[in-house]
């Protein structure tokens, strides 16, 4: 096993953790928005049942995943196809107007890689 291998695996449990907080962050916002909306797609119209609702996103107004009021309000549900078209829309505007995603007033606050340089140290 050579040193690459523990920095290697080291990642993997990282990115994996990672995904897992972000999994159970998800639940407890999506399980919410599930019970206290209709299983329609906030765009498009299309109806959700049992059988697709992985299909039916949460998308958040404000596109900050951490704003989850108990009212819903910072949320709307959208299919899989409309929430990547909302997301592509914020790129393409801000690409115009020449701001950066991270300088935008409604842009995103999370960033599940944060400190991630940080907790894998220097491996060279």
């Amino acid at each position: 096993m050579n040193s690459n291998d523990g920095g290697s695996s080291r990642l993997d449990r990282l990115v994996a953790e990672s995904h897992r907080e972000r999994d159970r962050r998800q639940r407890g916002y999506r399980e919410r928005a599930l019970k206290m909306y209709p299983w329609v797609c906030g765009r498009c119209g299309r109806e959700f049942t049992r059988a697709n609702l992985e299909q039916l996103t949460v998308h958040h107004r404000d596109h900050d995943h951490d704003n989850n009021p108990e009212d819903g309000s910072n949320w709307e549900l959208l299919c899989l196809f409309c929430h990547d078209n909302e997301h592509q829309r914020q790129l393409e505007a801000a690409a115009q107007t020449g701001v950066t995603r991270d300088e935008s007033p409604g842009a995103a606050t999370h960033n599940p890689f944060a400190g991630l340089k940080d907790l894998l140290g220097d491996d060279k």
